[in-house]
């Protein structure tokens, strides 16, 4: 929705963990590069990932342990005024071409959530 876009980017704390990501990070790692609390930090991935601004992406270990990496979702957010007659904010994303890993790992993710 236009309402969670728009009210998960105007927060700072939120606009630096975005910033922060130039490549996959925990919340962890977030929490301390933007000393931000970690339980804020994750509140704010939680509101980040609702938006789709943000995916989550799992790392399994062989000790059976995982962790999970978050990255931006867009290249580009595009926020325009729709219609002539009724004038609704809508919102577009330019999303990056995601690689052969990410998806294996986004199927992988899902299979986990179904069992």
């Amino acid at each position: 929705a236009v309402a969670d876009v728009l009210d998960a980017l105007a927060d700072d704390a939120a606009q630096r963990i975005v910033a922060a990501l130039s490549e996959p990070k925990t919340a962890s790692e977030l929490s301390e590069e933007c000393d931000v609390p970690l339980s804020t930090t994750y509140r704010k991935l939680e509101t980040l990932v609702d938006a789709s601004l943000l995916t989550e992406s799992t790392d399994i270990r062989r000790d059976g342990q995982h962790t999970t990496r978050y990255s931006v979702a867009f290249d580009e957010v595009r926020v325009s005024i729709d219609g002539e007659a009724d004038r609704e904010l809508t919102v577009e994303f330019e999303r990056p071409d995601r690689t052969r890993d990410e998806r294996l790992a986004d199927l992988w993710s899902e299979l986990r959530e179904e069992t």
